[in-house]
């Protein structure tokens, strides 16, 4: 009996990186590893040669994920939230930190997208958790290392 695969949501920048990072793995790595597969090969015997097992394990991690983005975008779907009304995935989101009055825009992804780097965080996440469903006005608590802090929700937006 075939296994249904669970539904990955994406954001449509989401998508598209991993689309392109899939292109780029199947045409310019996977020929570049090639080519450095042939190269150690030619340089003699295979067995103790440490270029040609390097080179080996490297297509070996890039066909693995060739394979993970493939299974992903299988089974993708795009978040294309318009709602303002309340916080869901795929919205920016300008949460006022109660304590310090600093406020801070973040972006509320799935798992697979999540980059604290570019303010995208995990629906999965403290902040994820207490966020999603919310609308502007309500204020949240949520657990961190130095204690609980509460944040106003001053904004939901779309891209």
């Amino acid at each position: 009996m075939k296994r249904s695969l669970k539904k990955v949501y994406l954001t449509r920048e989401g998508y598209e990186k991993l689309r392109r990072e899939l292109e780029e793995l199947r045409h310019k790595l996977m020929y570049e590893i090639s080519e450095r597969i042939k190269e150690a090969r030619e340089l003699g015997d295979i067995s103790e040669n440490s270029e040609y097992e390097a080179a080996k394990d490297e297509q070996g991690r890039i066909g693995s994920r060739i394979m993970e983005i493939e299974q992903i975008l299988n089974v993708a779907e795009i978040i294309d939230s318009k709602d303002t009304s309340q916080v869901s995935l795929g919205n920016w989101v300008v949460l006022k930190n109660r304590q310090t009055g600093e406020n801070f825009k973040v972006r509320l992804v799935t798992p697979q997208e999540a980059d604290i780097f570019h303010n995208k965080i995990s629906e999965d996440s403290p902040i994820g958790r207490s966020i999603l469903g919310r609308r502007v006005g309500d204020v949240v608590k949520v657990q961190t290392p130095s204690g609980i802090t509460e944040y106003e929700i001053e904004a939901i937006e779309v891209d």
